[in-house]
C-alpha cells in the first residue's frame, strides 16, 4: 500500500481532513501505521528488540500501541487513535476502521495465536475490546464500549458486555463511511426500549395478580 493510497483513504473516511499536509502532520493513526510497517519488517527478520523499540517510540509519539508482530492489511484507518492497543498475534484485514480506545487483545498468558482476527471492512467503535483467538467476519460492526469474546459471523452487528449479535445481514456493506458505527447504538437502543416495554408489562401483570390475591384474602 502506498502512502498516497493511505492518505486518500483518510480523506474519504474523515470529513474533518482538509488537506494532504494536515493528514501528514496531524493524523497519529497514519503515523502509527507507518511506524508499524518499519517495526513489522524488522520483526519478521528476527530483529525483535529493535522492532519493539520502534513500536515503543511510535506509542510515545502517537498514543497508539501496535505490536510489531501484528499483521495489518491495506488501508487501515485508526480514527483519533489515542489508547488503541493491537496485540502481537492480531490480524487485521483490508479497509478496517478502528476508533479511539479500541483493544485487540488476549485473555491470558497463552502461547501461540491469542489475539483476534478481523476480516475486511470491519468497524470497531470507541472503547470496544475484542479479546482472544476469535474471528470477526467481513463487514462486522462492533458497538462502542462492547466487549467481544466470541467469534462473530460476517455482516453482523455486535454490542454490549459481553458482546451479543443484535443484527445479522446477508448483504455486503459498501465503502467505508465515517461515523457508520452509529447504527450499532441505534440497534442497542431499540433492544433496550423493547426490554423496558416488556418489564412494564410484567410489572402491570404482577400488580393485577397481587390485587386479586389481596381481594380474595379479604373476601
Amino acid at each position: 500500500m502506498s502512502l498516497r493510497e493511505q492518505i486518500q483513504t483518510i480523506k474519504r473516511e474523515d470529513p474533518a481532513a482538509k488537506s494532504t499536509l494536515e493528514i501528514l502532520l496531524c493524523y497519529p493513526g497514519l503515523h502509527a501505521v507507518l511506524f508499524h510497517k518499519v517495526s513489522h519488517w524488522l520483526y519478521r527478520r528476527g530483529r525483535f528488540v529493535i522492532a519493539r523499540l520502534v513500536s515503543h517510540v511510535a506509542r510515545f509519539l502517537t498514543g497508539i500501541e501496535i505490536h510489531p508482530g501484528a499483521k495489518i492489511g491495506e488501508r487501515l484507518f485508526i480514527d483519533h487513535g489515542l489508547g488503541v492497543v493491537i496485540g502481537e498475534t492480531a490480524e487485521i484485514g483490508d479497509d478496517v476502521l478502528l476508533y479511539q480506545g479500541v483493544t485487540l487483545g488476549g485473555t491470558g498468558n497463552q502461547r501461540g495465536k491469542r489475539h483476534p482476527t478481523l476480516g475486511n471492512r470491519v468497524v470497531v467503535g470507541t472503547g470496544a475490546s475484542v479479546l482472544g483467538n476469535i474471528k470477526l467476519g467481513d463487514d462486522v460492526k462492533v458497538g462502542a464500549g462492547s466487549v467481544v469474546v466470541h467469534s462473530v459471523p460476517e455482516s453482523a452487528t455486535v454490542v454490549g458486555i459481553p458482546g451479543r449479535v443484535v443484527k445479522a445481514r446477508t448483504e455486503a456493506l459498501g465503502l467505508l463511511e465515517h461515523g457508520r458505527i452509529a447504527e450499532c447504538g441505534e440497534a442497542e437502543a431499540n433492544d433496550l426500549e423493547q426490554l423496558n416495554d416488556r418489564i412494564r408489562e410484567l410489572e402491570a401483570l404482577l400488580r393485577l395478580l397481587l390485587e386479586d390475591r389481596v381481594g380474595q384474602a379479604r373476601g
